[in-house]
């Protein structure tokens, strides 16, 4: 008794081989082939591009928040002095401070004394928002103090201010410049209030990546700034660090509790969970659209399957008499079209992978094709279109292409074990 050949035998790949690399004349690969090898390529290339960018920006905004705000502001409820004026400041901001550090969990807790001054330099004016804090407490903030990105002396930081690049660009200022600092809340005199102007030294220029910092924010010495917006001996919040920022929600009732009566946090997902729950959203729907978007594709592969099965139906009919059983048929029809499916996504994977780790030269190369202003960091926030190629992406958009290309090459694989041979041959 003869042994049945086990699935998939060398003897079938052959005559799928054969099939494939037939010229059209011999009813071999039609047009459709190609234009489905071409499309599912787009494709997939279109998918893995659409996730690593996606990715790419999350991390980046995630990456410039984190990395220049806190995780938790700590800040006091309001209340009423002796005076009868509203207040909302710490002044046991020591002890709190040192309370909410020793939380498991927690980096670092530093006070902060905050206000919104106009900055003037050379004729030009631009509203600041100056952040208060002491000169260890902002070697904390590293998207600040980075010495890749930013420039200047930290170490004279309490004889001046730090300040965002695009506020030195505003003023047309530079390290070792004089800023004038405006405060409408200055000097009280039997006049009324008059306004407080103070000249400080540039002494660090920083870029944070995000234009909204970048363009509206200042560091000044704490003990300067509690004297410059009338503080002394209080502060206006406390910026808590932690070590997982992702599980912040978690850890604020605890951070809420140790910084005692009164106090209030803030955490950065109350800040951005909106914007970040809204590109949750466009990803899910992006990856819907492009999935229909190599389905599409995937059913090019039936349309030239179904012509690669009538122009080889006289083939299929000797094949059938010579013995072939219906699975054996359906085995090297189910190859042509997988192997369309699979050369396809392999391709769209290089070049997908490809974009995202080149994606700065293309895109800038977009940008000179374009004569410049393609991306505006003033309406995105950030100075460039990032990329982050992760593994879990690719595998995605491989698992995707490559099951829809096997589940449609099924359809018209049976319709050629299935054929009749003496109909096949009837007018050979």
């Amino acid at each position: 008794m003869a042994r049945t050949p086990p699935p998939f035998a060398p003897f079938e790949w052959m005559i799928a081989w054969r099939y494939l690399r037939a010229r059209r004349a011999e009813g071999g690969v039609s047009v459709m082939t190609w234009i489905s090898l071409i499309g599912i390529t787009l494709a997939v290339f279109a998918l893995i591009a659409t996730l690593s960018v996606r990715s790419g920006f999350r991390a980046e905004f995630v990456d410039t928040i984190l990395g220049s705000n806190a995780h938790v502001t700590v800040y006091s409820s309001a209340r009423v002095d002796e005076q009868g004026r509203t207040q909302r400041s710490f002044e046991d901001y020591t002890e709190r401070a040192k309370a909410v550090a020793e939380l498991p969990g927690v980096e670092r807790a530093a006070p902060l004394v905050k206000g919104q001054v106009m900055a003037n330099a050379n004729g030009r004016n631009a509203g600041v928002e100056v952040f208060g804090i002491s000169s260890d407490d902002l070697q904390g903030i590293r998207r600040v103090v980075d010495p890749e990105t930013g420039y200047g002396d930290l170490a004279r930081f309490g004889e001046g201010i730090a300040l965002g690049s695009g506020v030195a660009r505003e003023l047309g200022v530079d390290v070792g410049d004089q800023v004038k600092l405006i405060s409408p809340d200055g000097v009280k005199t039997a006049f009324g209030v008059s306004p407080r102007v103070k000249a400080y030294e540039v002494v660090w220029v920083f870029t944070a990546g995000r234009y909204d910092i970048d363009r509206t924010r200042a560091y000044m010495p704490f003990d300067e700034a509690q004297l410059y917006f009338n503080r002394e001996g209080a502060a206006d919040e406390l910026e808590v660090m932690v070590d997982d920022p992702e599980q912040v929600d978690a850890m604020a009732p605890a951070i809420q509790q140790a910084a005692g009566q009164g106090a209030l946090v803030w955490t950065w997902q109350d800040a951005s969970g909106g914007f970040l729950r809204a590109l949750e959203v466009e990803d899910n729907v992006m990856f819907v659209i492009l999935s229909v978007l190599v389905l599409i594709a995937t059913m090019n592969i039936v349309s030239g399957l179904i012509m690669l099965v009538k122009n080889k139906g006289r083939d299929i009919g000797i094949l059938r008499t010579m013995g072939l059983t219906e699975g054996s048929v359906l085995r090297v029809f189910f190859i042509c079209g997988a192997f369309t499916g699979v050369i396809g996504t392999i391709l769209g994977v290089i070049l997908g992978c490809l974009f995202a780790i080149y994606i700065d030269p293309i895109f800038s190369f977009v940008n000179y094709v374009a004569g410049g202003g393609v991306w505006d960091p003033a309406v995105r926030g950030i100075y460039s279109l990032p990329a982050k190629l992760q593994l879990g992406d690719v595998i995605s958009a491989m698992a995707l292409s490559l099951g829809l290309s096997f589940i449609v090459t099924i359809f018209p694989a049976r319709r050629a074990a299935r054929m009749n041979p003496v109909e096949a041959l009837r007018y050979e």
